[in-house]
């Protein structure tokens, strides 16, 4: 056998939906001719299909692989998102707001908030989120493109459109695609990898890498190779969801909103054609039935579809890429969609991939490292979400009792406590939340410095001010100047009533 032939040419995609195409989308588009890229899905299994939500990061993907924003928005009905609006986490009645900005100006030495909590201590009255630009235009409902990219945005987005303009471009880059359900995974009897795909047709799909996108059954990666899962939901009690789809009745803001309520939260997601619903909750404390009327009773617009509802577990895949398999998105493990990290998450796995893609043989460097990152991914994202449910003042029902008596993690622990004794946050090894996202969520839910770095003290009182007064009139002026969110997408981006059918 030569060189070229051992090569690892042909990467089989099992499963379609978002994590499915964004890989094949990106695997063909980077690698193009030297990698054969087959998927195999069958339209008689449905895909989850409810992650409309997404994170800057998304922006850059996109980017990467040569997408035309305002063709990718028109195709997925998508609006602008520069944050998430909490409402009655940290009590009941209270409110913030996670912004994708940066809030006022950091010193090399300390962020931000070390000076506003210096003022505030010297009487200052502005609230934090009067120093950020995509906060205050979110609230206001304003959007427009700035030089140098100065507005931080992700997208709001229809998942199952994104998948079809993925299909379209994968295709048109090469991407075989195979209609079919899969009856069986068959492994290698003398290496114990999978050798291939036998579809109840009778079809044989042999591969050299497998992607598992096959969602919550994990047909390759758990059914197959059996690699284990870590539970999380001592950590995150909430295990169903029920997701609804209504009639847009009225602008669509740039943020999403998600609102706590006695059993998990509720979001609502505004599309142009539509808006997204759903219902997270723990069925320890609520049933089916009783989540079900509490949705309906708390959504704006006509229901255009009948209710979705899931069972999940949070968690992880104990080994990501084991053996010739790597699992992708839902088959990976599930993150509560509190913070729009799913696709997140499927994008991270496929582009750690094609920079660790094998040229022969697999190493098992690349494998342990592919699993390391994963891991360090998961666990923060985890520790990240962990907090709004563990930081909170509510007492008002069984459900927040336990969440604010649970333990949590040392890591989240250690960065809760380092956070209310000095103002600070640290972020590491790439970590995907920044430290204004921490800053916001920690505050927001009631956790409040008692100190601040000293370089706060150097300003004089009048300078410290002045400084203040600066970024606070930088931001009125610029959101001042932005126009109305709605007018801005229709302008750019505005898709047909043809385009959303």
């Amino acid at each position: 056998m030569t060189g070229d032939d051992k090569r690892l040419r042909r990467i089989v995609i099992a499963g379609g939906g978002t994590a499915g195409w964004m890989a094949a989308a990106a695997i063909a588009r980077t690698l193009g001719r030297t990698v054969d890229v087959t998927l195999v899905e069958s339209e008689a299994i449905g895909t989850i299909g409810v992650g409309e939500s997404t994170i800057p990061p998304l922006v850059n993907f996109n980017r990467l692989l040569g997408i035309n924003e305002a063709d990718f928005m028109r195709a997925t009905q998508a609006t602008f998102k520069l944050g998430i609006l909490f409402d009655d986490w940290k009590d009941v009645g209270s409110r913030y707001f996670h912004s994708f900005g940066l809030t006022g100006k950091d010193h090399w030495s300390a962020g931000f908030q070390h000076f506003w909590l210096y003022a505030r201590s010297k009487g200052h009255r502005q609230p934090y989120d009067e120093y950020c630009l995509e906060l205050i235009a979110a609230l206001q409902g304003k959007f427009g493109h700035l030089p140098e990219d100065r507005m931080n945005y992700a997208y709001q987005l229809d998942s199952g459109l994104y998948a079809r303009f993925l299909r379209a471009m994968a295709e048109g880059d090469g991407t075989k695609r195979i209609e079919g359900k899969i009856a069986r995974v068959e492994l290698d009897g003398e290496s114990g990898d999978i050798a291939a795909l036998l579809l109840e047709s009778g079809e044989r799909i042999e591969g050299d890498l497998f992607l598992d996108c096959t969602g919550f059954r994990a047909l390759l990666i758990e059914q197959a190779l059996h690699t284990g899962f870590d539970d999380w939901s001592h950590y995150l009690p909430c295990d169903s969801a029920i997701a609804i789809q209504t009639a847009s009745v009225g602008p669509a803001m740039p943020y999403t909103r998600v609102m706590a309520h006695d059993a998990g939260w509720q979001w609502r997601i505004p599309l142009q054609h539509r808006v997204g619903n759903g219902l997270v909750y723990c069925s320890r404390y609520l049933d089916k039935d009783a989540a079900l009327e509490r949705l309906l009773g708390n959504i704006e617009g006509q229901t255009l579809v009948q209710p979705n509802f899931l069972r999940f577990t949070a968690g992880t895949r104990r080994r990501q890429w084991h053996r010739n398999c790597i699992a992708v998105g839902l088959a990976a493990g599930f993150m509560e969609p509190l913070e729009s990290t799913a696709i997140h998450l499927i994008q991270r796995s496929v582009l750690r991939f094609v920079r660790l893609l094998p040229l022969r043989e697999i190493s098992r460097h690349d494998v342990a490292e592919f699993n390391e990152q994963q891991d360090q991914d998961m666990l923060q994202i985890r520790d990240f979400l962990i907090l709004h449910y563990k930081a909170t003042e509510r007492r008002d029902s069984p459900f927040w009792r336990q969440c604010a008596d649970m333990p949590i993690p040392d890591s989240l622990a250690h960065k809760i406590a380092l956070f209310r004794e000095t103002g600070r946050v640290f972020r590491k090894n790439d970590e995907l939340f920044a430290e204004n996202s921490w800053v916001q969520v920690m505050m927001g839910q009631g956790i409040m410095p008692r100190a601040w770095h000293p370089i706060a003290e150097k300003l004089r009182d009048d300078e410290l001010e002045r400084l203040l007064a600066t970024i606070r009139e930088n931001v009125t002026s610029t959101v001042a100047r932005l126009p109305e969110h709605g007018a801005y997408v229709a302008q750019y981006c505005g898709a047909s009533d043809a385009q959303a059918a």
